[in-house]
């Protein structure tokens, strides 16, 4: 049954990663609408997540945004098997400007390595394929639960020879030893950590569970890190590749002023697009104990 489900879904990606890119955002943004418009839980999750970490906007303000963020998540699901099933050169054609790259070649300078962090902000998928293209990179990923879809998924994203590294004890270390190379790491920050090695940080203001992996690497290597997304430009004109610097104390030993400067370094670049953001994503689900999950107000965590 898994592998007929693999067969489906990988057909579905061959015929989607056929679409231009017009099309293909113009029929994401209708799917996105739809879902906004409708009862949906992810209409529910996005409306909670910008009432409780943007409590300053206005309620036709934080309407607007939650639309927009759907419509824009909508085109990112159908983005992604463009990027997946496009030559790598046409993918790479769809950005039209880039912005703080020299950032990235200060970092490299000093031979410590360099980790990039890319939130669930804008095209993270076209992120990975750029800096893949220009450096000797490896990214951190969590296995699909459809193990036939591994294999796939590791294929596209390495084809520029990218190194996919799993999230386990064998691919940090990997991960730390092409930091001590002077290699680039990419990781996603805003994941909802599992296990007991995380601390608990404010995400827009709500304390949440936040990965400290990070902290570990800058510790353990000496790298630096910076934050970058691709944002989409508007009706189809491709994207911008922008890179920040983080916020300083990530590499504190303190996990918790660690984990509170990640969290900063991905709230500041979300300020920058916050319609581009992942906000259907239950990031704040996972709480210090005895406190209420916002998508669930009966449970405890």
């Amino acid at each position: 049954m898994s592998k007929l489900k693999y067969f489906l879904i990988a057909g579905l990606l061959r015929i989607a990663g056929s679409m231009p890119l017009g099309l293909a955002q113009w029929l994401g943004k209708l799917i996105g609408l739809i879902a906004w418009a409708l009862p949906t839980k992810s209409r529910k999750v996005t409306d909670t997540n910008i009432a409780i970490c943007l409590p300053e906007l206005p309620a036709d303000e934080q309407h607007r945004l939650s639309r927009d963020s759907m419509a824009h998540t909508g085109m990112t699901l159908m983005e992604i098997p463009l990027m997946w099933e496009w030559p790598v050169e046409k993918c790479l054609d769809l950005i039209k400007e880039t912005r703080g790259l020299e950032l990235v070649d200060e970092a490299l300078a000093t031979g410590k390595g360099l980790i990039l962090l890319a939130p669930h902000l804008g095209n993270w998928e076209l992120a990975g394929l750029f800096f893949s293209s220009r450096y000797k990179m490896a990214a951190l990923y969590s296995p699909p639960h459809l193990p036939e879809f591994e294999d796939y998924m590791i294929r596209v994203r390495g084809r520029l020879g990218s190194e996919l590294v799993r999230g386990d004890r064998r691919g940090l270390t990997r991960l730390m030893a092409i930091l001590k190379q002077g290699g680039v790491a990419g990781i996603l920050p805003d994941q909802s950590p599992r296990g007991k090695t995380n601390a608990f940080a404010p995400f827009f203001g709500m304390e949440v569970k936040t990965m400290t992996l990070v902290s570990k690497l800058i510790q353990k290597t000496g790298a630096q890190a910076l934050v970058t997304y691709a944002e989409r430009l508007p009706d189809g004109q491709g994207f911008r590749i922008l890179v920040t610097e983080a916020e300083s104390g990530m590499g504190d030993a303190d996990a918790v002023l660690a984990a509170t400067a990640l969290n900063q370094s991905v709230e500041k670049v979300v300020r920058m697009s916050p319609e581009q953001y992942q906000w259907e994503y239950k990031r704040l689900r996972h709480r210090p104990p005895g406190e209420t999950n916002p998508y669930n107000p009966d449970r405890v965590c």
